[in-house]
């Protein structure tokens, strides 16, 4: 009997398997690690010194060195009391964002949809729709910086005065003939001019966008279509109450994505000035500094406000 119990017990355990979504959350962590690594070790030292020196002003000693004095909030109270130019250059770039957020997600949202049908050579305009975004992004993208007739194309702009435009494509006089039969105001011609001025910038930031509906519209299941044909609905009818509430999760996605994406682009006229600030003298350097913070503070509760309101109206298909 002995016998048989130790044999039983100096019997091989049999060794555990990993469930599949384990092995899949190992692989995710392992594929994130070096960026996990880096953040820790070289990232996380620099915000937490520019934190500090925001809340400072850097006295230059005499041997060469530097030491810091605290002033709490006052380089913050400066960014805005003090110099002008940054409340003023902060206004108009959230002016600009309320117009180009709007323009850039439905320009996006209707060539994803018009690319998601079947068309002949509907992969080649994907890749044609999607080659300013890598045009514009690297080595490229400063070459192209440099490009005179590019910056003609990407900045012209139309005269909502007496005088006629010279480099944009439609005016506000135009605009208002136009609308002229129409209940419709002079800001909003405004507003319309100056998107259809800048529309090679707002194709050239509609590719990544682009690219996340599609992928939103290809995961709808052609068995709902279906189903609305089968049901005699229009056109109109399946986009309303089909495809808009699927893909709303995206809108959301995009619509983040979009309010990063211009708050931190290289031609963002609030990172150029705050740039500017840094390399002048007199504690530029801090005061960037506490720019830098109230932008991204600033930045990270517009995206909280427009998270929320969207998120409000969202639909999340069920998969129980």
């Amino acid at each position: 009997m002995n016998a048989v119990k130790n044999k039983i017990g100096s019997a091989p355990k049999k060794k555990r398997i990993a469930s599949l979504d384990k092995r899949k959350a190992r692989s995710g962590w392992l594929f994130i690690l070096p960026f996990i690594i880096g953040f820790i070790f070289i990232y996380l030292p620099i915000i937490f010194n520019s934190i500090k020196f925001s809340f400072n002003h850097i006295i230059i000693q005499t041997n060469g060195g530097y030491k810091l004095e605290f002033v709490g909030f006052q380089n913050y109270a400066d960014a805005f009391l003090v110099d002008a130019g940054f409340k003023d250059t902060l206004l108009a770039g959230l002016g600009q964002l309320v117009v180009d957020i709007p323009a850039i997600v439905l320009f996006s949202l209707f060539i994803a949809l018009i690319l998601n049908q079947k068309i002949l050579g509907r992969a080649a305009f994907r890749a044609i729709f999607f080659i300013p975004v890598i045009l514009t992004t690297g080595l490229i993208g400063q070459i192209d910086a440099n490009n005179v007739l590019l910056e003609h194309m990407s900045t012209g702009s139309i005269d909502t005065g007496t005088e006629a435009a010279q480099t944009g494509i439609l005016s506000a006089e135009q605009l208002q003939g136009l609308f002229s039969n129409m209940v419709v105001g002079g800001d909003f011609v405004k507003v319309v001019a100056d998107i259809v001025n800048r529309i090679f910038d707002i194709v050239n930031r509609c590719g990544v966008q682009m690219l996340i509906f599609l992928a939103g519209l290809q995961s709808i299941s052609p068995s709902i279509y279906e189903s609305c044909q089968i049901d005699g609905a229009s056109g109109w009818e399946t986009f309303w109450k089909v495809t808009f509430p699927m893909i709303s999760p995206i809108i959301l996605v995009n619509v983040v994505y979009t309010i990063i994406d211009a708050f931190t682009s290289a031609s963002n006229k609030v990172m150029q000035y705050i740039s500017t600030v840094y390399d002048s003298p007199n504690n530029g350097n801090v005061m960037s500094s506490a720019m830098s913070w109230t932008y991204f503070l600033i930045v990270i509760a517009i995206i909280a406000a427009a998270a929320g309101i969207i998120s409000s109206v969202v639909f999340y298909q069920r998969r129980d």
